[in-house]
């Protein structure tokens, strides 16, 4: 009897290993399917811990907006340049911008009073000789620089090249400033010339 209840039993597990077996592949099974349908639906994201460096973001934002960083950059580096520029040119012309305007509205000069050999030197070589028509305002000849009322603006008064035949003429100093600035600072000229001298009379 014992032959046969052994034999009986081992029929059972034989039986149950087989359908445990089978149970076990085909869940796998299904569960492997289920995992790659999801995995190709919903691609695995990236782990919290892992963060692009500082470098890939910024390459990301210039690839993303590369024309504004660029233009924003050069925008900035061109006006550094511009503000150099300017101060460059003031630092140039400040001196004899402040003796003109010492002649000009102090009580250094009274109407009609010719300048001291010194301004007279000053004024004929920083102003005068870039004046676009200097040749035409000196004539048969320089005497002396006057200072008088303007012919037409007798409110302002302005300067005056007194001509050896005794003739005489006023000639913009602002005139004479722009053309100086145009030839020393060609590159810079206009937009300094518009930005900071406005237009004289004469």
């Amino acid at each position: 009897m014992a032959a046969p209840l052994l034999l009986r039993q081992a029929l059972l597990l034989r039986a149950c290993f087989h359908n445990y077996k089978h149970f076990t592949v085909r869940t796998v099974t299904a569960r492997h399917r289920l995992w790659c349908s999801a995995a190709a639906i919903n691609p695995p994201s990236e782990k919290p811990n892992d963060k692009p460096n500082s470098v890939s973001n910024t390459l990301n934002r210039r690839d993303v907006f590369p024309s504004s960083n660029f233009r924003l950059e050069d925008e900035e580096s061109d006006y550094r340049k511009w503000k150099d520029k300017e101060d460059e040119i003031f630092n140039d012309i400040e001196p004899i911008i402040v003796l003109t305007k010492e002649i000009l509205h102090s009580s250094k000069y009274m109407d009609g009073g010719t300048l001291t050999l010194e301004d007279e030197k000053t004024v004929v070589e920083k102003l005068l000789a870039y004046h676009p028509h200097s040749e035409d305002k000196i004539g048969c000849g320089l005497e002396s620089i006057m200072v008088d009322r303007h012919p037409q603006f007798r409110h302002s008064r302005c300067l005056f090249v007194v001509r050896t035949d005794g003739g005489w003429i006023d000639f913009s100093y602002q005139k004479c400033l722009r053309e100086y600035i145009k030839k020393k600072y060609p590159a810079h000229a206009e937009r300094f010339i518009r930005e900071h001298l406005k237009r004289g009379s004469s």
